[in-house]
């Protein structure tokens, strides 16, 4: 367990954290500093309390704003997803039937080769 102080509103606060998270934490700590420094200059000195809650609700309601955006391109990709998978059955299916059209049409040329008494490579047969 590693420890870290942060300073947010001119207080230090010693806080534990995970090994190696020190640094993340270190930012997270400033990024809510950075946030009451402009709540503050917004709304001059209302009480530490009254900045803190503020910053808090206002980092909530981006961190909401990001959740429904995400939401958003995750049912995206969804769509997405599903329209693939349709459009390459399509496309299976479409190989599928292109296979047994050559397929069709080669028996017919061989079938038409055999009638005309000549052999696949040109040649005419004597019989």
């Amino acid at each position: 367990m590693a420890y870290v102080t942060i300073s947010i509103g001119g207080r230090a606060y010693r806080m534990a954290c995970d090994d190696g998270q020190e640094d993340h934490l270190s930012g997270l700590g400033e990024e809510v500093d950075a946030r009451i420094d402009q709540l503050r200059v917004a709304f001059g000195e209302i009480g530490d309390q009254r900045l803190s809650i503020m910053a808090a609700i206002t980092i909530a309601d981006e961190l909401s704003e990001a959740r429904r955006r995400l939401k958003a391109v995750e049912q995206e990709a969804a769509t997405e997803r599903v329209a693939r998978s349709a459009a390459t059955q399509r496309l299976g299916e479409t190989e599928a039937r292109l296979a047994r059209s050559v397929a069709s049409a080669a028996e017919r040329l061989e079938r038409l080769t055999r009638e005309l008494g000549t052999s696949p490579s040109g040649g005419v047969g004597m019989g």
